[in-house]
């Protein structure tokens, strides 16, 4: 179990949400958060009965005592109880999300970063509300969030109103089942009525301002984006060892990783890739030249999708880099609206503050850009498969990696680069970049979105799409090697141990069906071992393993 995670003391990390969001990490709400969040929610608590206006009413602040969006009107509810109610109602109404249910981890995220954003001080919440997640996620309450409804502004409010459906309950006796929203419990779906009894955990009623600051946030988009940004940076590690075994099994020029070069370009990114394959490649007497040896064969020139793999690779790393640094200040930010600060002047009475820190651009522009770099790691890689295929470019290996007795009675690896072509080509469709529409929205009061929530999710997709074909590359590769390594003329030829790692880890990889990750000299029914090496590249297995030797 991953170490428990305090919220409120110092910024989250992102290893600390992926902890929460993955392997169940228990969350605690440190002090210094709940003194924090007593300020504002106090000045909101006051404001919904102070009748010192001119004629003894209560002023209006918008979304506390107002409607929402182009709702809000100069008039304000005069009883405070309709303040409590309007919170509920705006729950029910934003709850109206449809399509499959996001995944576990993405709800899980979320909910720690909505946590995170209250916690700031400056969303007029109770403490108790904030305890109320806590509980949900320490307790593995997880909402079923349907994936399509967020537009990134206001905030992603339909995803999250369906968290706090499940989370929250109308005042009075009456609490229906089937308004209570539906949860994950021990896999199975449920009522979120059923999944808070189970967890021994009162569904909460809400007060004041506080429907509106649980649904008017980033979580969501950040969510999508800080996994997608995690996962990718992991990918990117695996693609470089899969393309050091393309490289070594292809009999690649050291040359191209040569630091002298890309010390030239100074680019951070492209070095630190280029000192990775240099590191993985290390020992190997498969790679022709190095920085102290001349290459054999001229010119010492590889295609680019060998050759240029740091300048490609180093891209992606510093855009990772990037999205990172977004991200992590995203999960430290709160992002509701209004925000209320007391400590504004005393000449200004109104401390509730409007803004558009619910506006996911930021968040949007990362999973584009994730999405565009890592669609480039799969576009480099499925060149690599083709050349590994292909008998005019692999430098002397079979056909289709298959050394058929009776050439012709095999395929081998032909059709998974098919599959990597497929899943290429449709990366590039998913990378279209959702941060350039917007559609308006609320009577053009909303009139500009970020669409990060669509984003997201096309980030993610991308991401599980590259990851198969890396897993391609891992298999095909490694049947390359062990191809090149039973030619006579390299009998007695050295693997670099990096690469030796990689290779061992595969073929002592079981798969679905109750084989291996095997050597393949005849066809066979191929995609349990794809699936297996898919698994190895999304567990991080052969980053571990490598690291390893």
């Amino acid at each position: 179990m991953a170490a428990a995670v305090a919220i409120g003391a110092d910024r989250l990390t992102l290893e600390q949400l992926v902890a929460v969001a993955r392997e169940g990490a228990r969350v605690e709400l440190d002090p210094a958060a709940a003194g924090r969040m007593q300020e504002s929610r106090a000045w909101v608590e006051h404001a919904i009965t102070d009748r010192s206006g001119p004629n003894g009413e209560i002023a209006p602040i918008y979304s506390i005592n107002t409607g929402f969006g182009s709702l809000a009107g100069r008039a304000a509810f005069q009883n405070p109880d309709q303040a409590s109610d309007l919170s509920r109602r705006l729950i029910v109404s934003n709850a109206c999300g449809v399509g499959r249910y996001l995944d576990p981890d993405v709800v899980r995220a979320a909910m720690l970063i909505r946590v995170s954003s209250l916690t700031q001080g400056y969303s007029g919440v109770r403490v108790e509300v904030v305890q109320t997640l806590i509980d949900m996620l320490n307790a593995g309450v997880t909402p079923a969030v349907p994936e399509i409804g967020s537009l990134g502004a206001s905030g992603d409010l339909v995803p999250l109103a369906h968290v706090m459906l499940v989370a929250t309950r109308p005042a009075g006796d009456e609490d229906l089942e089937a308004d209570s929203g539906e949860a994950m419990v021990h896999g199975e779906l449920v009522s979120g009525l059923a999944a808070m009894h189970d967890a021994g955990i009162p569904r909460i009623v809400l007060g004041a301002k506080e429907g509106l600051a649980l649904t008017n946030g980033t979580s969501f988009s950040t969510a999508l984006a800080a996994l997608a940004v995690y996962d990718a940076v992991r990918l990117v590690e695996a693609a470089e060892i899969t393309a050091a075994m393309s490289i070594e099994a292809l009999l690649g020029f050291g040359d191209a990783f040569l630091p002298q070069i890309h010390d030239a370009r100074g680019q951070a990114g492209q070095i630190a890739a280029a000192a990775h394959i240099r590191d993985l490649l290390a020992g190997s007497t498969l790679v022709d030249g190095s920085e102290t040896t001349d290459p054999v064969r001229q010119p010492p020139q590889d295609a680019y999708s060998l050759r240029c793999i740091p300048q490609v690779h180093g891209a992606v790393r510093d855009t990772l880099a990037f999205g990172r640094q977004i991200v992590e200040n995203e999960i430290n930010a709160a992002t509701d609206n209004p925000l209320i600060f007391p400590g504004l002047p005393d000449a200004r009475r109104l401390k509730a503050v409007s803004g558009g820190n619910f506006h996911a651009e930021y968040l949007a522009f990362v999973s584009d850009f994730t999405s565009i770099a890592v669609t480039e790691i799969g576009s480099i890689a499925e060149r690599r498969l083709f050349r590994l295929d292909d008998g005019t470019l692999n430098r002397g290996l079979p056909d289709m990696l298959i050394d058929s007795v009776d050439v012709g009675m095999d395929c081998g690896y032909m059709l998974p680069q098919y599959v990597a072509a497929a899943l290429v080509s449709d990366c590039k469709t998913l990378a279209h970049p959702d941060s350039v529409d917007s559609i308006p929205t609320c009577a053009n009061q909303e009139d500009h979105v970020s669409m990060a929530g669509n984003a997201g999710r096309h980030a993610r997709e991308i991401v599980e799409n590259i990851t198969q074909v890396i897993g391609i590359e891992l298999a095909m590769a490694a049947q390359a090697l062990e191809l090149r390594l039973a030619q006579p003329e390299h009998a007695g030829a050295k693997l670099a141990r990096a690469t030796r790692a990689a290779l061992d880890l595969v073929r002592g990889t079981a798969t679905g069906n109750g084989g291996t990750i095997d050597h393949l000299t005849r066809d066979v029914v191929i995609y349990p071992r794809l699936r297996a090496a898919a698994d190895l590249v999304r567990s991080g297995a052969v980053q571990r393993a490598v690291a390893g030797r």
